[in-house]
């Protein structure tokens, strides 16, 4: 595992107001930017914070085109190698769909997400394999000096809208919990320390 001290290739620009290129009006941003604001958010141990960031990672890493309500069921999928967020329960798909039903995921009022996995989950399921994969390159990311705040998703370019609103809310969160608990200046490589084992137990759990 390399020590280099760079920013790693995941590193994100600060947040810019330069408009919305998916043609979202000014009036219906900021109406979305108040409904994501982060509220709530308390002190949390690391393992804590570290669980629900990876969690909140991997659901805003699916695809979806609509905006998440706080306290409604969303329903994840690892379909044909990609990551999908659905309001549609695994019960009302076809069995393929169903067999890629990874879990049912809630946004908290602190713009996190907790998931309650799928008994399909077991560790020799094509669904533990992706998240394996995912854990490994969150995992990744922690093996830098740069503190938490630095490596978190302010502003995610490449992500569409609803994506790339939501990663704002949970950096915000992020920021503001560690900032509480006086972690602020911790590093990626004492973070890293933190990381649980084995992959299933980053998952956060709704309570």
């Amino acid at each position: 595992m390399s020590h280099s001290n760079d920013r790693p290739t995941s590193r994100l620009p600060a947040l810019k107001s330069e408009g919305n290129p998916e043609g979202k009006g000014a009036h219906g941003f900021l109406e979305d930017w108040r409904a994501t604001q982060p509220r709530d958010v308390a002190v949390k141990p690391q393992r804590r914070v570290l669980a629900e960031l990876f969690t909140s990672m991997l659901v805003l890493s699916a695809a979806f085109k609509y905006r998440p309500v706080q306290g409604r069921a969303n329903y994840l999928y690892w379909i044909d190698g990609q990551w999908s967020l659905s309001l549609i329960a695994p019960y009302e798909w076809s069995e393929k769909r169903r067999r890629g039903f990874v879990g049912t995921c809630v946004l908290q009022r602190d713009m996190t997400w907790t998931i309650n996995p799928s008994d399909r989950m077991s560790e020799d399921s094509a669904l533990f394999a992706a998240i394996r994969r995912f854990a490994e390159a969150f995992v990744g990311m922690f093996d830098t000096d740069l503190t938490l705040e630095e490596i978190l998703p302010f502003y995610a370019g490449k992500l569409p809208y609803y994506q790339r609103l939501h990663a704002s809310a949970l950096s915000r969160s992020v920021r503001a919990a560690v900032t509480s608990g006086d972690q602020a200046s911790l590093r990626g490589r004492e973070w890293l320390s933190q990381l649980p084992r084995p992959e299933n137990e980053l998952l956060a759990h709704s309570a």
